[in-house]
């Protein structure tokens, strides 16, 4: 479907789902990129100033805010034999994703201003979904000395992490927060006890014993939570912690939260669908970190989703080249690709009764934006149109040869699941139309 610059598109008869503010049978208008009505029966402009118009049917479909992602791995720059920003991006609008914030782990690593400004650049050429980039906490993400972190906010970063390799060093980690308080910027951790981890590749517990791979408890993840949280009571800072995977972490959370602590949390999509069983035959697309863990962990994870000490569901989107996954267990990287699975693993929450269809469609649009402060994620008249068209009834099988990732790294291939992205709108352009 092919625009102009300046267009109007009338989306018709779907169900409007902007958390918190609508929620029921409407039509949206968009025009020159903006959404200017949510109503119904809403009419194309007329008159002279009127600009070419499309009309969508989204009968039967959910018409959403696009989804934002606080947690993806575009690899670029350094590693785009695994991924561009351009087919990352891909991959997030087939998904629904018209913003996602990018990881600093590249190659050289996002911890100054220029290697921002590349990324930013790399993400306008590609055209496809907004690209928020994460700055380092640290330079090199080596954990000794911070990085610069106003050049990096200047330059647009939008939150600090050196996700993959947490912050061991506690006083680095207290300078961090007492810095990014000071620009409102968000830190992130990847809470892990590397010296607890060290060697582990999967879940400590039965199913590693019984394949005899060596585990990573869940201790390695709770004793960093417990320590983040400490520093942010201590500092005021903001706190976000990536990829929760257990039970511990969630009731910490949940206290922290109570206690008025500045803690916003993330899970993703495989720690509330999958179990370490899913590792049972030396499955390397099932290795992540943190790694999969117990059917108790995911019921914690689900009550910390339904109860809102959970925030936001991420992606944490982590593409490898096929040869990377084609090792022995131990040996393969940590990591999935999830950007194009998200939002059926998402719904299915809403098949069990974890959470309502609004609050899903929260935990992916609104929450998100509220976290990072960016000005995504609502419908709302005046705002930039990025919208996502759903049919919500739409069943299909996970096929990773037909993504549009540059990878094929996912445990769901030949999942059936239901909910799919039909058309997705950044900027009031159609960047994606499914087959």
């Amino acid at each position: 479907m092919a625009q102009s610059p300046n267009h109007s598109i009338l989306i018709k008869g779907g169900q409007v789902i902007d958390p918190g503010r609508v929620n029921g049978p409407a039509d949206l208008l968009i025009e020159n990129g903006t959404i200017v009505a949510v109503g119904q029966k809403l009419a194309a402009p007329s008159g002279k100033a009127a600009t070419p118009l499309a009309t969508i049917d989204a009968t039967g479909k959910l018409v959403l805010p696009g989804f934002v992602d606080l947690h993806v791995h575009l690899r670029e720059p350094g590693f785009e034999y695994k991924e561009t920003i351009k087919t990352g991006t891909a991959a997030a609008v087939a998904g629904g994703f018209t913003s996602v914030c990018c990881m600093p782990n590249t190659n050289p690593v996002n911890d100054n201003q220029a290697v921002t400004e590349f990324i930013l650049d790399q993400a306008r050429a590609a055209g496809n979904a907004h690209v928020f980039p994460v700055g380092a906490i640290t330079k090199g993400s080596e954990g000794k000395e911070l990085a610069e972190i106003g050049d990096l906010r200047r330059a647009g970063c939008v939150a600090i992490s050196d996700d993959g390799h947490p912050v061991m060093n506690s006083l680095v980690m207290r300078r961090a927060m007492e810095y990014a308080l000071a620009f409102d910027l968000p830190v992130i951790d990847h809470c892990e006890d590397l010296y607890l981890a060290e060697g582990g590749c999967m879940n400590e517990g039965l199913v590693s014993t019984q394949l005899g791979l060596q585990g990573i408890p869940a201790a390695a993840e709770d004793v960093m939570v417990a320590r983040n949280l400490a520093l942010a009571e201590l500092t005021g800072a903001r706190l976000h912690l990536a990829h929760i995977s257990t039970a511990g972490s969630v009731r910490m959370v949940r206290e922290a939260k109570k206690r008025g602590i500045r803690v916003t949390a993330e899970a993703c999509p495989h720690h509330f669908s999958l179990t370490e069983e899913a590792v049972r035959g030396f499955n390397t697309h099932a290795k992540m970190n943190p790694p999969l863990r117990t059917w108790q962990d995911v019921q914690a994870i689900k009550e910390g989703l339904s109860d809102g000490t959970i925030d936001v569901i991420a992606t944490d989107h982590a593409p490898h080249a096929v040869q990377d996954k084609q090792q022995e267990f131990a040996e393969a990287p940590f990591g999935i690709v999830g950007l194009e699975t998200a939002l059926p693993l998402t719904l299915a929450l809403v098949e069990e009764g974890v959470l309502s269809l609004e609050a899903a469609v929260a935990k992916l649009t609104t929450e998100p934006a509220r976290v990072f402060g960016l000005s995504r994620g609502s419908l709302t008249p005046g705002a930039e149109a990025d919208v996502v068209v759903v049919d919500p009834q739409k069943t299909w099988e996970v096929d990773p040869d037909r993504f549009r990732s540059k990878s094929r790294n996912t445990p769901f291939a030949g999942w059936k699941v239901k909910g799919r992205v039909h058309i997705t709108i950044v900027a009031g352009q159609v960047v994606y139309e499914s087959e």
